[in-house]
């Protein structure tokens, strides 16, 4: 089953403190997003990954990237939503198919290709598809808005929702199309594809597939990358 991956990259980078977005400091030898679309792109049945640009991204040109893969990219829009449905429509012109796409955050380096194909064995025949998710383990609170705790909430069956997001392709796109036109709030792809009535999957993965989003998850981000060598 041939599968392509979307990368959103357009705009993200805050509280890093740093003088460029996230996905471009520095990890190991390479950069962050280097190691995203190489992990990504090592997956035998990915046939090719779209990913979406900011228009005023200065550090993008200046990557040295070889991949296993063709390598298509868009222009990002303000939000995530608008970054992935671009990504989405430019693919539909490049594929005459309907095919299953893997939504990846750039800011995530650390994905198991293990969790990948637990997706794919899942997810494949599913009519609608699913997410990747990790149980919540620690005691949830509510809050009011001055933070006193009102209850403590039942963590049974929550999950965070991360990425990989595995949908159809032209599923997603009308799902995408459908939220933003209702200026619906979409914090990810599976949002969308609630809101327009459909039930998706959780699947599990390994809590190691971080997003980097403060400084010190780089060095976290850096041990997990040592500890998983030759067992993604």
């Amino acid at each position: 089953m041939g599968i392509w991956a979307v990368v959103p990259a357009a705009g993200i980078g805050e509280r890093m403190q740093a003088d460029r977005p996230k996905q471009y400091l520095q990890l190991e030898e390479q950069t962050v997003i280097e190691h995203t679309l190489q992990r990504l792109a090592s997956h035998p049945q990915v046939e090719g990954l779209v990913v979406a640009i900011s228009p005023n991204d200065l550090w993008w040109s200046s990557l040295s990237l070889s991949l296993n893969c063709p390598l298509h990219v868009v222009e990002g829009g303000e939000l995530r939503a608008e970054s992935v449905l671009n990504a989405l429509s430019a693919l539909s012109d490049l594929v005459d198919d309907d095919p299953w796409v893997l939504v990846h955050d750039a800011a995530r380096p650390c994905l198991r290709l293990t969790d990948v194909d637990r997706m794919l064995s899942l997810l494949s025949r599913h009519d609608v598809g699913g997410v990747l998710g990790i149980p919540v383990n620690d005691t949830v609170k509510r809050t009011s808005l001055d933070n006193v705790i009102t209850d403590t909430v039942d963590r049974r069956n929550l999950w965070r929702a991360v990425t990989p997001q595995m949908f159809h392709l032209h599923q997603l796109k009308k799902a995408l199309e459908t939220a933003l036109e209702q200026h619906v709030p979409v914090t990810d792809e599976a949002s969308a594809i609630e809101f327009v009535g459909l039930t998706p999957l959780i699947v599990e993965g390994h809590s190691d597939n971080i997003k980097i989003t403060v400084p010190e998850d780089l060095a976290l981000a850096s041990w997990f990358l040592q500890q998983q060598q030759g067992e993604t």
